[in-house]
């Protein structure tokens, strides 16, 4: 008996330090895609200055040249992804929230993403298949998240809910899958494992989905966009970011680093009203 109390009392008190150690206003976002995603453009001088602290990645993989470790917090400055990628949404979505959320609110963004990829690599149960048969330069890729990015992407997760809230998923990807009318289907899969996999709620965890170069910019996939629309009807809580107006380069495939700071502001803007707060326009 005396054994069953002291067990007892043993629990509740790491369920108590447990919940002290969360931060509810340590907003933390999960990134992930294909290069868009992972950030293709090279980020300038004006996307290096003037990181608010408040704005934080997590490091997916050890980078020596930027002197950060696996499983760490730092200051979001760019890159956000892997140790040499570029500039990516992620960025000024992070920027544009802490302009907007109350000073004690910190905002993590943890982002794997694989450039070239199809959804497929993010099904848990079959991307093995999928990476046996992909090029030499994408299997190089997965094997720097140790072989299997969704795993990746779900272990930093877990780290990052002792200290912080996941409030959402974002996503950049359907360049591969142009076409593809499954693909709807296919994201479902990978974000009701990723719910389940992180004990989240789908009617508090929304998924924002950015579409294709446009065809007004000459997208090479834009005829991806009609299908990207759709996704909502199969996820109730996915919301479509516009990719209008958003500035491409000449492969027509990715956007440019003014598009990706258009594009990532509006994935903010998305997230801030689903969250009832108006963007401030400076």
């Amino acid at each position: 008996m005396q054994f069953k109390i002291i067990s007892i009392i043993f629990l509740s008190v790491l369920l108590i330090t447990k919940a002290f150690a969360q931060d509810k206003n340590f907003h933390i976002y999960l990134c992930f895609g294909q290069s868009n995603m992972e950030g293709h453009a090279k980020f300038e001088a004006q996307d290096t200055v003037n990181v608010n602290e408040r704005f934080k990645v997590m490091e997916t993989i050890n980078c020596p040249n930027l002197n950060r470790t696996i499983g760490n917090w730092y200051t979001a400055k760019p890159p956000l992804t892997r140790c040499h990628t570029g500039l990516s949404p992620a960025d000024y979505f992070g920027r544009t929230l802490v302009a907007n959320l109350p000073k004690n609110v910190k905002v993590g963004i943890i982002n794997v993403s694989v450039g070239g990829c199809k959804i497929e690599l993010f099904n848990k149960d079959n991307f093995e298949s999928y990476v046996s048969t992909s090029p030499n330069w994408l299997q190089n890729m997965v094997k720097e998240y140790d072989g299997n990015p969704y795993q990746k992407l779900v272990d930093m997760a877990k780290i990052a809910q002792k200290s912080g809230v996941i409030k959402g998923i974002l996503m950049h990807q359907g360049e591969s899958n142009t076409g593809d009318t499954l693909w709807t289907k296919k994201v479902k899969l990978v974000y009701n494992n990723l719910l389940k996999d992180l004990k989240l709620e789908e009617s508090t965890t929304p998924l924002l989905a950015g579409e294709l170069v446009s065809a007004e910019q000459g997208g090479a996939c834009a005829s991806m966009n009609p299908i990207i629309n759709t996704l909502p009807q199969t996820i109730k809580n996915a919301h479509i970011i516009s990719s209008k107006d958003c500035e491409a380069v000449s492969d027509h495939l990715h956007f440019s680093a003014a598009g990706y700071r258009k594009l990532g502001a509006r994935y903010a803007e998305k997230m801030l009203s689903l969250q009832g707060i108006r963007l401030q326009v400076e």
